[in-house]
C-alpha cells in the first residue's frame, strides 16, 4: 500500500504542504506485473474499504459484497484448517505464522493464543512490504490501518506491538 499523495513540512513555515501528488512512481507503468504490489490509494479510502469489510460487505447503505462472500474470504482455506507454520516460516516480516491461516487475499487468525498476540479468532488482515498493515476484527467491530514506510518490515515488531496497544486500550 502506497499513500497516493506525499506531504512534508514547508522549510520555513513548518506547515504541511503537498510535495508530490500521486508520486512519479504511481504514474509510470510497472516494470513487471505483480498482484501483491503497487496498490495506490488514500488512507481515507483504505479506511472505507476496511469499514465495508467489517460491516459484512456494506458501506453507507450500499451492498458491495454479500456477507457470505466476506465470511468466505475471511475463512481459512489451508488444507485441514492448519496454520501457516505447516508451510514454512516468514522471511520478510516480523509477524509469526503460528495460529494464522490464509483466506482469499488475507491472513486469518485461527488461534490467537498460539499466535501470541491479542485478538480474536476470525480476525483477518494483510500487511505490506514497507510495514503497512490493516486488520479487521468482526468480533470487536474494529478496523485498524497502519501506514508507514519502514523497510524491511522484519526489522521491528511494530505490527504486533500495535496490536498489543490497540487491544489493551479496548474497554469491555
Amino acid at each position: 500500500m502506497c499513500i497516493r499523495d506525499s506531504y512534508g513540512a514547508h522549510p520555513t513555515t513548518r506547515q504541511a504542504v503537498l510535495l508530490e501528488p500521486m508520486g512519479q512512481l504511481a504514474k509510470q507503468p510497472p516494470a513487471f506485473l505483480g498482484g501483491g504490489g503497487g496498490l495506490q490509494s488514500t488512507a481515507y479510502d483504505y479506511h472505507r474499504f476496511t469499514q465495508m469489510l467489517v460491516n459484512g460487505g456494506e458501506l453507507d447503505g450500499a451492498r458491495i459484497l454479500s456477507p457470505r462472500t466476506v465470511r468466505y474470504m475471511a475463512s481459512n482455506h489451508l488444507p485441514g484448517n492448519v496454520d501457516l507454520t505447516a508451510f514454512g516460516r516468514p522471511l520478510f516480516s516480523e509477524t509469526a505464522f503460528d495460529g494464522v491461516g490464509f483466506g482469499l487475499g488475507v491472513s486469518v487468525s485461527i488461534d490467537p493464543v498460539k499466535g501470541r498476540v491479542p485478538g480474536n479468532a476470525g480476525e483477518f488482515a494483510w500487511g505490506g512490504a514497507a510495514s503497512t498493515a490493516f486488520w479487521v476484527d468482526p468480533v470487536d467491530d474494529l478496523v485498524v490501518q497502519f501506514f508507514t514506510q519502514l523497510l524491511p518490515s522484519s526489522i521491528h515488531p511494530i505490527r504486533s506491538q500495535l496490536k498489543q496497544l490497540v487491544y489493551q486500550a479496548l474497554l469491555d
